[in-house]
């Protein structure tokens, strides 16, 4: 079956839908009527009245008619908020089961290996990549492809899937999920959510209304039993939707399964690609399932999201491997899970010996304990960290760094954009700031350190704040007006920005007003713990690249603390007033306070066992409003050799 024929069956199926749901509704309607019935009659009987249906339904046939109408309205309001909301596309879907967006610049390798795969196959078939999700809380091997269009899609693979399968499995499970995207499967699962939510939304209403009656029969109030009938009537026929909701969501998913199986194969040319992710479903433990409830996106997952026998989504697993692979049987089951299990065991002790070395390196480096021990007092191994720091910087870059003369147009030439017409304009403030003697200057400087690794800004910024000290008050004034220019040219704010105007600032005025400085406050860390918050909040955002690392090292940072935090950070939009209001406050800090907000914010940045350049510029900077001297960490400057 070609494409076209794959999009006219997938439009008979859109009918076939609908009429499956009208009767689901019919049916609904009319057992909610019976129940009314049913529950008048009781009313009737308690109250001593002679009853018969004809007459109950003769007397209370308008009742009957609101409580029809009801039941539609609640059944079509539900579908139509629930339509509404999904018309933002797939992208909601994934996010209400907890999938966390992967960015093209994440380095997480299997994030990587994913967005690989995804390209791949957009790519090779001529439509734009998806939005693409992880759902990093799911183990079981399973995704889904959601949208209305190709251009709202989007595809989720859970972590399970990620970890357990290899490339070319991933690879057959992605092609799969794209088969639902080109045949129109994606949007009749879509629109089958929308419809099915104001049948099942009938078996929350039963459910909540008999618990909220359920004290009513211990009263003497008329009618008690008739109400609590009434609402045990109404669970039940909303078990009677969830019956219907199961039925049409088999009715119209098992078939398409065998389809995009298939499609899968043509795709990949490897039956063994999604034939290997389909056996891996049946020998672990934990197969397919989602921990996240899947009655709703069930239909539209490539496996299995719960158990369940009657009206299943999915074929039964033997019967889609033995469609791919006819000679395959279930007693080859056993060898292929010793086969798996061998593999995973040897991947556990490679993951050992990998955790193993990262502890050396974090017990090397990255021991928040060890750090902290060495706060004013820098062991060996950081002096000679500091001496191959200086020794790797270019010879003019590190006398210019030295000069009187020259300090502050290299600290200038630092902050210079590397968009050639970004930069043509900043180096047109200096002239006007500083004249075109400055300008010149940065311009050389400029042409003898093409090399400079960004990692070295820092430690030339060291370099030179003492010999800047030594200008006027007036060249200071222009100097961090000219910084200002620069930074905002281009509307953004990066964190090298941000710590050399804060720096520069600070130190500065702090060496005009000595006195003035406060070198430590009476502030309790208790009392300042959304600001506290805020900064393990800034500073993960910028060392991590998806949502879940971000949520991670945060966390790390606030259980250091001693505060745990059951949502994700509040990642402020503006970053630089929301850090520069937390750290005003921050600066009044007793320092067993500032100790404590120190080993957070070394938890938090290494969380995933390194430090980004990033990452150890806002240590810096909040340190340095802190008044602590962080040492050096050499893990951020990987390229160096101490000797």
């Amino acid at each position: 079956m070609n494409f076209f024929e794959q999009q006219e069956q997938a439009r008979r199926q859109t009918r076939w839908l609908l009429f499956l749901f009208v009767l689901a509704v019919i049916a609904i309607v009319l057992a909610i009527d019976l129940a009314v019935l049913i529950g008048l009659g009781a009313s009737e009987a308690q109250e001593g009245l002679p009853f018969s249906a004809r007459q109950a339904v003769t007397a209370n046939a308008r009742l009957l008619m609101g409580a029809s109408i009801a039941t539609l309205a609640v059944i079509g309001v539900a579908s139509l908020v629930r339509i509404i909301r999904l018309k933002s596309g797939g992208g909601q879907v994934a996010r209400e089961l907890g999938g966390t967006p992967i960015l093209a610049e994440s380095q997480d390798p299997m994030h990587r290996r994913l967005r690989n795969v995804v390209e791949e196959i957009a790519l090779a078939s001529g439509v734009p990549v998806p939005e693409i999700y992880v759902l990093e809380q799911e183990q079981g091997i399973n995704a889904f492809a959601a949208g209305f269009t190709v251009a709202d899609a989007a595809i989720a693979v859970t972590r399970g899937a990620l970890e357990k399968l290899s490339r070319n499995e991933l690879q057959g499970v992605i092609a799969h999920e794209f088969s639902h995207i080109f045949n129109g499967d994606m949007r009749i699962n879509i629109r089958l959510m929308g419809a099915l939510f104001g049948i099942l939304v009938l078996a929350v209403i039963g459910r909540r209304v008999l618990l909220h009656t359920r004290h009513v029969g211990s009263g003497r109030n008329k009618g008690a039993g008739a109400v609590l009938l009434i609402a045990f009537a109404l669970m039940l026929v909303g078990y009677i939707g969830l019956f219907f909701g199961r039925w049409i969501k088999s009715a119209v998913s098992r078939q398409r399964e065998y389809l995009a199986d298939a499609s899968a194969v043509q795709f990949t040319r490897d039956p063994e690609s999604i034939g290997g992710a389909l056996k891996k479903i049946a020998v672990y433990g934990e197969g397919s399932y989602l921990v996240a409830d899947a009655e709703e996106v069930g239909h539209m997952l490539f496996g299995a999201g719960q158990k369940m026998n009657l009206f299943a989504t999915h074929p039964p697993l033997m019967a889609r491997i033995q469609r791919i692979d006819p000679s395959f049987s279930r007693a080859e089951l056993v060898d292929f899970g010793q086969r798996v299990r061998e593999q995973d065991e040897r991947e556990r002790q490679r993951a050992e010996r990998a955790e193993s070395k990262a502890r050396e390196s974090r017990q090397s480096g990255f021991d928040a304990a060890g750090i902290v021990q060495e706060i004013g007092n820098p062991g060996w191994d950081r002096m000679m960290l500091a001496a191959a720091i200086v020794a790797s910087l270019p010879d003019p870059v590190s006398r210019a760094a030295r000069s009187p003369d020259w300090a502050m147009e290299l600290l200038l030439m630092c902050l210079l954009d590397g968009n050639p017409e970004n930069r043509e304009q900043q180096l047109l403030i200096i002239a006007e700031q500083l004249g075109g003697e400055s300008e010149a200057r940065v311009r050389r400087l400029l042409e003898v350190s093409s090399g400079l690794h960004p990692e070295q800004r820092l430690p030339l910024l060291e370099l030179a704040l003492p010999v800047i000290k030594q200008r006027s008050p007036v060249e200071h004034s222009r100097l961090l007006k000219s910084i200002d220019l620069l930074i905002r040219l281009d509307g953004e704010i990066d964190v090298f920005e941000y710590l050399v105007a804060r720096l520069i600032g600070q130190y500065l005025w702090e060496a005009a007003n000595p006195r003035r400085a406060a070198r430590s406050g009476r502030g309790d860390l208790a009392s300042l713990e959304d600001e506290a918050a805020t900064v393990l909040a800034v500073l993960a955002m910028h060392g991590h690249d998806d949502n879940a690392a971000i949520e991670r090292a945060y966390r790390s940072g606030l259980a250091k603390l001693g505060r745990v935090e059951v949502g994700p950070p509040d990642l402020p939009d503006d970053w630089v007033a929301a850090l520069d209001a937390a750290l005003r406050r921050l600066d009044s800090l007793k320092p067993e306070g500032r100790q404590s907000l120190v080993e957070a914010m070394i938890e938090t940045a290494t969380m995933d066992q390194t430090v980004s350049a990033a990452e150890l510029e806002l240590m810096r900077v909040v340190c340095a409003v802190l008044h602590v001297p962080v040492p050096l960490v050499q893990q951020a400057l990987p390229n160096l050799k101490t000797g």
